[in-house]
């Protein structure tokens, strides 16, 4: 589970040990179903768990990761010659989670991508206690959603509801494994929709609840009164770590939308806009005599982009997306992110004081952080020269959808060095990236300004 202080925020992974208890808690007093208790009808939940919670599971992982030394300065200077106090070595490492079961059929199992990430093992334990290995289909850094595959039978999946239809005050269960007690369900409401700007992932527009979301709970699920999936329980805000009343889940349209890219295609195609802005505010609003102080100020259309061909301008104000409100450009940018490229979208923006409509075929992003657009495949799909001064590698062309095309690459850039190291030939650029692993940087030299192209 990603948990946050209240200032500032931040995210940490907590690990936690698996067990197979069931629990529930912070019962509040209405009802799903009546059940008979001494001749008296009383209001439970206990019917709609009883269909829901076999649908989710516990994911426990193992694997290495990178942890520098850090030697103390004073120590330092008594190392070896040449020696590098700081560096990295592997560590073992392992952790708990929980996972939501939505197609019972292929074996389909959503999570969280920070559950999973850099994990060598996955294994997932079921409600009524098979242990079985799973692989993973692909995941979303980005959007902080992963897909894995098992292959068993008698599976559960659950019902997936339209998270675009819940309001605020609507009851919601969330289920998961927190702290490794087993499966547990916490029952509150929902708090807030819509959230963002929260710096917990790139693209976010999280459902807020006050039910209980505790280490161990991430990748689990969020569900409403019918025992339907509304969301997938992701953060919490807390000053110590432990909840507060304040978790976060990934809406189930989103998560959705993500997991059948990464069914269909191995990754996410994210779809852009190709804008730049800022939320609307009461500046904002007086100064361009705006009759509302919410949605997202358009400030930069990209040429050639998706809002370009579709006639949006700077200075239009984003307000609805496919008829839903939206309250921030952060917002805005969560609930475009999660579409796919090539999707149509209806916006609602307000120009002049006029609400139209524009609908807007949304473009392939060109930054996707995404598994096949890896630093060992970034290449793929691309026609490499040596540039005749030696000092350099030329992109000749990039085939269309290539992982090339995906990382950024184009046509005619000249790629200079990696990570501060120079590169002069491609003898140099497959010696460089060979064994390596981890976030790159690459310098290279487009319409003869310089810039960097981040990979991982």
């Amino acid at each position: 589970m990603k948990k946050s202080s209240l200032v500032p925020l931040s995210a940490i992974l907590s690990a936690v040990l698996l067990s197979s208890s069931f629990v529930i808690s912070n019962a509040h007093a209405f009802s799903i179903s009546p059940t008979s208790i001494e001749n008296q009808t009383m209001p439970s939940l206990a019917p709609m768990l009883e269909k829901s919670t076999p649908a989710v599971v516990s994911i426990a992982v193992k694997g290495t990761h990178k942890v520098k030394q850090g030697i103390p300065d004073i120590f330092q200077f008594f190392g070896k010659p040449n020696q590098n106090p700081n560096q990295a070595r592997q560590r073992p490492f392992r952790g708990l989670g929980s996972g939501v079961i939505i197609d019972a059929k292929e074996g389909y199992i959503v999570t969280n991508n920070h559950v999973i990430e850099q994990a060598d093992e996955i294994i997932i334990t079921l409600k009524d206690g098979r242990q079985i290995k799973a692989k993973k289909i692909g995941s979303d850094a980005d959007s902080d959603i992963a897909l894995l595959q098992i292959d068993a039978d008698n599976l559960t999946e659950i019902v997936i509801a339209d998270s675009d239809k819940l309001r605020v005050g609507d009851f919601a269960i969330a289920i998961g494994n927190p702290f490794g007690l087993g499966q547990t369900a916490t029952s509150g409401i929902v708090s807030a929709l819509g959230r963002s700007g929260l710096d917990i992932e790139n693209y976010e527009d999280f459902i807020q609840t006050d039910a209980a979301i505790n280490s161990g709970n991430s990748g689990g699920a969020l569900v409403n009164l019918r025992g339907e999936l509304i969301g997938i329980n992701t953060a919490i805000l807390g000053p110590n770590g432990g909840n507060v009343g304040i978790g976060f889940a990934i809406p189930s349209n989103m998560m959705h939308n993500l997991a059948k890219q990464i069914i269909e295609f191995g990754e996410v195609h994210r779809g852009v806009l190709g804008v730049s802005g800022r939320s609307v505010n009461s500046e904002i609003a007086k100064a361009m005599e705006l009759k509302t102080n919410q949605g997202g100020f358009i400030e930069q259309v990209m040429p050639d982009s998706a809002a370009d061909e579709a006639g949006i301008k700077p200075g239009d104000v984003i307000t609805k997306v496919n008829g839903k409100s939206v309250k921030t450009f952060n917002e805005l940018r969560g609930k475009i992110g999660s579409l796919g490229a090539g999707k149509k979208v209806k916006l609602t923006i307000i120009r002049n004081g006029n609400e139209q409509e524009f609908n807007v075929k949304l473009k392939q992003s060109q930054t996707n952080n995404v598994a096949a657009a890896s630093i060992h495949r970034m290449f793929e799909g691309a026609k490499l020269e040596n540039n005749n001064k030696n000092n350099g590698v030329i992109i000749v062309n990039v085939a269309e959808n290539s992982p090339a095309q995906l990382v950024g690459l184009q046509s005619g850039d000249l790629i200079t060095a990696i990570n501060r190291t120079r590169i002069n030939n491609i003898a140099e650029l497959r010696n460089y990236l060979k064994d390596k692993n981890g976030v790159f940087a690459l310098n290279i030299i487009r319409d003869n300004y310089s810039q960097y192209l981040m990979v991982r």
